[in-house]
């Protein structure tokens, strides 16, 4: 019996239409003429979902009674008896209830699939099997139904099932996805954006990975052994000429031609100055190349095509982009292969392109060589002086006349300045003395012999030499300096690119020190300070090959060997990492001192505060204190007991004020003491709403009875809920109820206490908990505005954390987090520092 089809929905997490589209593909295929029946879905009370299942058969499931509980599952008899062609199976994962053929729903699936019939069946990433301690970092929850990845790796089609992290969380605020009642936990748990978003990329990683295999597959069974190479990294060489543009268009059409390609382009500094050609080139071809989507590197190295393919090869490079030559074929003939040349030969498995562009075959200008004198110039230098000199010899003994000789002279002059132009001084002495002597013994009386029969043409003959030297020395300093300056050029535009680096950073430091393990072609750089690494770039492993004392009291390691042309602009990078380490020191300073401030700012907050808010009940309990002292007016007993209630709340408030006061300036001094012990949320919020006088008609609770214990002050707690139960119920519309509710996630309890007032904008979010804040700040009749304040100091204080988000439909949620008591002990009392509380 052939055995059945498995297809595979896979989804990044609950609600993003796994199961509604597995039943649209039943319709379809129903449609089409196939028999499918609906083996097991669950709706999840998903009206949407729901009406699909409408009009498609549904085998009726198996009702299975355990401990008193009546479970429903699928049931696979009932399906292998209908044998139809597809079966939906939704829920891969589940685990199927007692009593049951097999343990999981996986193992049913391979049990109808063994049976002849296809099967569509749906999965979340996190219960692939491989991922589950990884989704358990990301979301905190613990995934107790796994299939194992070989099951689904086995299907014989996975899709997946995808929707923005954005567009599922508005489904699940529309109540698309789950009751309303469980909408505030699942957007503050699970259903976070940065939650989702990773599992998103969790789900398509895992389906690439699945793609790789089945092309390993496929290669393996076709007998293919050479390297496929699915995505191209392109590399393009830029030389600081006006060709770099071309390239590098050249380059990203290349690398758009592949699914997922990526752009490189690299500049190599050398010391015989290859480097730009135009001012300010390299720095638009840079910027060309982020427009592009690429990156660019710049490294040192004075074999050039070397130092490419190294690179290359670093990089995984799979093809590299370079341009035609701008020497002329003339001058290519002379010094021999190129660069271009000497890089396809080195190149072995990465491909080149070799691009022709508008500065190709230059017009032959031999001081535009290089401008310095590399050991194949010599070379070539002599090499000229033997192979024309000669030649030279012969043509004048032909032609010439034999009773003068400026011809001659002039014609060995020239030879001398051409090999001096191009090798320099020894070359061109050489070349001189040759031709000295050539001319003495072919065209000086006596002929055919190194003698001279006239004293002048001895003096002649010394001069021709002494004025060959002296234009070769005058060549050969000229291109030392040209090679000197073009040096210059070249480290200047090293350091640009560095600097550039550390402007588009994040972190200064961190960004030269990638750069130097880059630009020099070290295996490892490290920057530490004192015993505490503080930068670190590439592989670090055993002794240094070479350590530098900063004048910051640091130290910069290097691994691996450098360019020693490269020494003394190593120097300078060295000098930059020491001005970043200052930079840190001094910024950390900084910090300390804006944190001082800070606080300074907040004392005189409370001062200012003292003098607004404390001075109306200080002198309304004033006032009732001097009228019930008065002599001169006869009071009521009425009056009388208006005066002492008034005098009463006055000074009841005015301690509850200085109390938020105190209890802000420990927080700001980072003095609060707070006896910690593991307590239930309930016995908090209890308390708090007898405080408030908060009965059944004014608040929503959910508390579970299940709920862990938090690790907390009881009373520091208590005064957190009054806090924020009261500020809820401040600006919550007539009508509406103030929502409790509480959960456990990763290891903490989230109490989120909501509203449906008007909320705080989101440019105000920043400064929701800063002091001495109202919204509004027109409410003096409110109090200081530390409420908030003193509530994100208490729990942070308790190792906790309180934010804000939106509620549901419109409001604001304030959700406070705290950790999970370990077990129950006795409380501790401890003190926290803190930095200046921000709150509104």
């Amino acid at each position: 019996m052939q055995r059945g089809r498995l297809r595979v929905l896979l989804g990044a997490a609950p609600g993003v239409g796994k199961t509604y589209t597995m039943l649209e593909e039943g319709r379809r295929l129903r449609d089409e003429g196939r028999d499918v029946v609906v083996a097991v879905v669950e709706t999840h009370g998903r009206a949407a979902t729901a009406a699909l299942v409408a009009g498609l058969e549904l085998v009726p499931r198996r009702t299975v009674l355990h401990r008193g509980v009546r479970l429903d599952d699928m049931d696979l008899e009932a399906v292998l008896a209908r044998r139809p062609d597809v079966a939906l199976v939704d829920e891969l994962a589940h685990t199927n209830a007692p009593g049951s053929p097999h343990d999981k729903r996986w193992q049913d699936v391979e049990a109808i699939l063994a049976a002849g019939i296809d099967v569509i069946s749906t999965v979340n990433v996190q219960h692939m099997q491989s991922l589950s301690t990884v989704v358990q970092e990301i979301t905190g929850t613990v995934q107790r139904e796994t299939v194992p990845d070989a099951v689904v790796r086995a299907a014989d089609q996975i899709e997946v099932v995808d929707l923005s992290p954005q567009a599922l969380r508005d489904r699940l605020s529309d109540g698309l996805v789950y009751p309303a009642a469980r909408i505030d936990a699942a957007l503050s748990n699970y259903f976070r954006l940065g939650n989702l978003t990773a599992l998103r990329e969790l789900a398509l990683l895992w389906l690439a990975d699945e793609v790789d295999d089945a092309l390993k597959k496929y290669r393996a069974e076709h007998g293919i052994q050479h390297k496929w190479e699915a995505r191209d990294r392109v590399l393009v060489a830029l030389t600081g000429g006006p060709e770099g543009e071309t390239l590098l268009r050249r380059g990203a059409r290349i690398a758009a031609r592949s699914a997922g390609g990526e752009l490189a382009a690299v500049h190599v500094t050398t010391s015989d100055g290859l480097r730009e050609r135009h001012p300010g080139a390299l720095g638009r071809q840079r910027a060309l190349v982020e427009q592009l989507g690429g990156t660019y590197h710049q490294v040192v190295g004075d074999d050039v095509p070397t130092t490419l393919v190294r690179f290359a090869r670093s990089v995984d490079a799979t093809q590299i982009v370079i341009g035609v030559s701008r020497r002329s074929r003339v001058l290519a003939a002379l010094t021999g292969p190129g660069i271009g040349t000497t890089i396809v030969r080195e190149s072995g498995d990465i491909d080149v392109h070799i691009v022709t562009h508008s500065a190709a075959g230059g017009r032959l200008a031999l001081p535009r060589l290089g401008g310095s004198l590399s050991r194949s110039r010599v070379v070539a230098a002599f090499l000229l002086a033997l192979a024309i000199g000669p030649l030279l010899t012969f043509v004048l003994s032909s032609v010439g006349d034999r009773d003068a000789i400026t011809v001659e002279v002039l014609a060995y002059q020239m030879l001398v300045l051409v090999v001096a132009l191009v090798g320099g001084m020894w070359p061109a002495v050489f070349a001189a003395v040759l031709s000295g002597l050539s001319l003495d013994f072919f065209f000086v009386q006596p002929l055919y012999t190194v003698t001279v029969q006239r004293p002048w043409h001895l003096a002649a003959l010394i001069l021709y030499v002494a004025s060959a030297v002296a234009v070769s020395w005058v060549v050969d300093r000229s291109a030392r300096r040209s090679r000197a300056a073009r040096r210059a050029a070249a480290e200047s535009a090293l350091l640009v690119g560095i600097a550039g680096s550390v402007l588009r950073g994040d972190d200064a430091l961190q960004a030269l020190v990638d750069r130097a393990r880059e630009a020099f072609g070290f295996d490892g750089v490290l920057v530490r300070q004192g015993e505490d690494v503080v930068a670190e770039a590439g592989a670090v492993r055993g002794a240094p090959s070479a350590t530098t004392r900063l004048q910051s009291g640091g130290t910069v390691e290097f691994h691996g060997s450098a360019d020693p042309g490269g020494q003394r602009l190593l120097r300078v990078v060295e000098r930059q990492i020491d001005v970043a380490l200052d930079h840190r020191t001094l910024a950390r300073t900084a910090g300390e001192a804006e944190r001082i401030a800070a606080a300074d700012r907040v004392r005189s907050a409370i001062l200012a505060a003292v003098g607004h808010d404390v001075r109306r009940p200080l002198a309304a309990a004033s006032a009732a204190i001097q009228g019930l002292r008065a002599q001169d007016v006869t009071l009521s007993d009425h009056d009388r007991e208006v005066l002492l209630t008034t005098a009463d709340e006055s000074l009841r408030t005015l301690g509850s004020l200085l109390a938020d006061l105190l209890d802000v300036s420990r927080v700001q001094a980072g003095a609060l003491a707070v006896a910690t012990a593991p307590i239930g949320v309930d016995t908090v919020v209890a308390p708090a709403l007898d405080e408030l006088e908060l009965g059944p008609g004014a608040v929503d609770l959910d508390l579970p009875a299940e709920l862990p214990p938090v690790r907390a002050d009881a009373v520091l707690l208590q005064r957190v809920v009054v806090n924020l139960l009261a500020n809820a119920e401040r600006y919550a519309p007539a009508g509406t109820r103030v929502r409790v509710a509480a959960s456990a996630f990763a290891g903490m309890v989230e109490l989120r206490i909501a509203d449906q007032g008007p909320g705080i904008p989101p440019e105000r979010r920043d400064d929701v908990f800063m002091p001495f804040q109202r919204l509004g700040d027109t409410d003096n009749d409110t109090g200081l505005g530390l409420g908030l304040a003193l509530a994100r100091g208490f729990i942070e204080a308790m190792d906790g954390s309180v934010e804000v988000d939106d509620t549901p439909g419109g409001g604001l949620t304030v959700v406070v987090r705290l950790p999970i008591a370990g077990h129950l002990g006795v409380g501790t009392v401890t003190t926290h520092t803190h930095g200046t509380a921000t709150s509104t």
